[in-house]
């Protein structure tokens, strides 16, 4: 592994030490809905992570935490694209393996479905759509909702999944290839929101979703939706990192 850059924001409020994970883990995981691990090694790299240590969480190779650290690591304080490639290839790399041992882990689908769509981003969609990860992302998400129907991150991640393919290839295209649908993005996105409504990406990518599905026509609303976004108290570094990508939209 290359070096990776610190978390360059205070920790000192996400830093979740003895008991305090364990009493905050429902709010920490509403999203992913995780259950607390057993495992006090695997513990520690879940505190590793909620305090922005992505690396130390990482190391716990073959975890749904290493899984996530490596994902947001690369989406949020990767700078090089080529580097953030790699890191989604190896955060996909872990899922599928997980999936294979843990074939009834939402997370593990989830967490696939979330490298490759970060992965699809950065060589771009139309190129990923070639490589067929449009029906694989597409396949985890409905896996993991499947096996978790409340589980609020893969309802954000499937409306965004309708949002890029009709943004990127159009709506015939896209809904009698993919399947992609407008109104279905938007139950998605609502779904999500409803059932975590702490959750600052949860409100980002719904805006982020408007204005590739609607665009001006909708600019009032995604700007709402970042607004609020920036105004929800952080819980742990994701959180952290996502509130200054809503503050940053707000900027432009």
């Amino acid at each position: 592994m290359s070096k990776w850059m610190k978390f360059p924001h205070d920790q000192k409020a996400i830093t979740y030490t003895g008991d305090a994970l364990k009493k905050n883990w429902d709010a920490l995981h509403k999203g992913d809905n995780e259950p607390f691990p057993k495992d006090t090694q695997l513990q520690e790299a879940w505190r590793q992570f909620h305090a922005g240590n992505f690396a130390a969480a990482a190391a716990h190779a073959g975890s749904t935490v290493a899984i996530k650290a490596t994902s947001i690591y690369a989406t949020h304080l990767e700078s090089k694209n080529a580097a953030k490639v790699k890191l989604y290839q190896d955060a996909m790399a872990m899922a599928v393996a997980l999936i294979k041992s843990e074939p009834k882990n939402p997370n593990a689908h989830y967490q696939y479905a979330y490298a490759a769509g970060r992965y699809s981003q950065s060589i771009s969609i139309i190129k990923a759509l070639k490589e067929g990860y449009g029906g694989k992302i597409k396949t985890a998400l409905e896996s993991a909702i499947k096996l978790d129907p409340k589980h609020a991150d893969a309802h954000t991640a499937l409306g965004a999944y309708h949002a890029e393919i009709l943004d990127k290839i159009g709506a015939l295209v896209g809904k009698l290839t993919y399947g992609a649908n407008k109104d279905t993005a938007v139950e998605h996105y609502e779904k999500a929101i409803k059932l975590n409504p702490g959750s600052p990406i949860a409100h980002i990518e719904y805006a982020n979703g408007l204005l590739m599905l609607f665009g001006d026509k909708e600019e009032d609303k995604a700007v709402k939706l970042y607004e609020k976004a920036s105004k929800i108290k952080a819980k742990d570094a994701m959180d952290v990192l996502d509130i200054a990508m809503a503050n940053s939209e707000l900027e432009d």
